[in-house]
């Protein structure tokens, strides 16, 4: 984990020592005092719901080295404070003086649909060769993103981090701070559009990923994709293309999923080497994430036999496509982490062809999609209901629209008001045979549908 001493951190952050040891010793950063483990700086952020200057008590009770402030605070005597004129302004300064020795080398993945799981593989790939760190979870943001830098270990060679935005103009800051040696897209789709109204300005806002890309550095990029195709043609350094139906440097071929859903085999195509993988995920988009991966990971040194074996090494993430078997014959597809039409539709597909009895969803709402939710939802439901899928539950008020899809399409649907109404039923519903997708976005809260079935089933996890 990145360390210093508090008065070294204060000068960087142009802050100074109002109390405690100066020479006392730091190590990571905090901005929620309930996740303070011991020796982080906690920063007393103002956020539009609460204040962390009304939490650094309890950080420093927990542990924290010191605090950092902007204001006064009730806290004991001897407690460490660094008074800023601004805690989010220190956070950055000392992010961006770290980030100058810390990590040696950093690759930025950003896109609409599957970041978060490529950055997952292409960790696990890199590693094969190098001492890799990655910001845990989603912390990939102008907040999280510094925490996640800060709290790496000193001696990382490369450091794999997503990126995200909410707004316009947030990417290009998050790229600013984290100065990525190799940028990473992997898709340009219909999510945020309540944010930024179309799919050109979802491009425009990923293409701030650029702005703090080293000028030599690589682009590792999806041809497939004709937004990120013309947003790359705006970078003068190396690109390296990737896709999964037209011609680049890495491509796939013969993907073979297995029919119980527990693997995908295909070939990874390098130029003129290729080599077999054993993906130990269902679904043509986790190939695709691991196309994206396996491309920056060859093109950073790592050998065609090195990722084959890192390949079955990749673990799913929570609540993203994961399979759960109840009974020896019944599948529950946990992929609530979120959703957008997109990202529903390859699920869908993925789903449609796992061996099963009968094939049914229960899908929420797809949120922050502005004035072409209702739209969308409706095509969704009568995508899903055309690709066989009966029943249909839908969750949420903007799932009424999906479920009217769904019916016109002759699909038997439900729809419930919220996820706890959808958990009391669905249990009841699922029989031998069958293979059940959950999806919806994050803010519907689809897992606790999944939690009912496994504890009712007395599943694991």
């Amino acid at each position: 984990m990145v360390r210093g001493q508090v008065n070294e951190a204060a000068a960087i952050m142009e802050g100074k020592v109002i109390s405690g040891r100066a020479e006392s010793a730091w190590e990571g950063a905090a901005l929620d005092s309930r996740n303070v483990q011991g020796g982080e700086l906690f920063f007393a952020l103002a956020g539009d719901r609460t204040d962390g200057h009304r939490f650094v008590a309890q950080a420093l009770e927990r542990g924290a080295s010191a605090a950092v402030v902007s204001q006064t605070v009730e806290a004991p005597a001897e407690a460490g404070l660094i008074e800023v004129d601004d805690t989010f302004v220190a956070l950055h300064r000392l992010t961006r003086q770290i980030r100058s020795r810390v990590p040696r080398h950093l690759v930025a993945v950003t896109g609409s649909v599957g970041k978060t799981t490529t950055k997952e593989i292409l960790a696990t790939l890199l590693g094969r060769r190098y001492r890799v760190a990655r910001n845990p979870g989603s912390l990939n943001n102008l907040y999280g993103f510094p925490v996640a830098l800060l709290g790496i270990p000193d001696d990382t060679e490369w450091m794999v981090a997503e990126m995200g935005m909410s707004t316009p103009g947030e990417l290009g800051q998050v790229s600013r701070l984290g100065r990525p040696d190799v940028a990473v897209f992997t898709n340009i789709r219909p999510a945020h559009l309540a944010a930024f109204g179309s799919l050109r300005a979802i491009a425009e806002a990923k293409a701030e990923l650029l702005q703090g890309l080293a000028p030599d550095g690589n682009v590792v990029a999806n041809r497939d994709d004709p937004e990120i195709v013309r947003l790359v043609g705006r970078h003068r350094g190396p690109v390296i293309w990737f896709a999964m139906h037209t011609e680049a440097d890495y491509g796939v071929a013969d993907i073979r999923p297995h029919p119980e859903g527990v693997g995908t085999s295909f070939r990874f195509v390098a130029g003129s080497e290729e080599q077999v993988i054993e993906l130990p995920m269902h679904g043509i988009y986790n190939v695709e994430n691991f196309l994206a991966a396996a491309a920056c990971a060859h093109a950073l040194g790592v050998s065609l036999a090195d990722i084959a074996v890192a390949a079955g090494e990749v673990q799913g993430q929570p609540m993203r496509g994961v399979f759960h078997r109840v009974g020896e014959d019944t599948v529950v597809i946990d992929d609530c982490y979120n959703s957008n039409p997109e990202a529903l539709r390859q699920a869908l597909r993925s789903a449609r062809g796992v061996i099963g009895q009968r094939h049914w969803a229960v899908l929420g709402d797809m949120l922050e999609l502005g004035e072409a939710g209702p739209e969308l939802h409706h095509q969704a439901g009568l995508e899903a209901a055309n690709m066989g899928f009966s029943p249909i539950a839908g969750v949420g008020e903007l799932s009424r629209d999906l479920i009217a899809g769904a019916t016109e399409a002759g699909a038997a649907t439900r729809w419930f008001a919220s996820a706890r109404q959808a958990a009391e039923v669905v249990g009841a519903e699922l029989r031998a045979g069958d293979v059940l997708l959950i999806k919806g976005s994050r803010g519907v809260g689809l897992e606790v549908v999944v939690e009912s079935i496994l504890a009712a089933a007395e599943v694991e996890v």
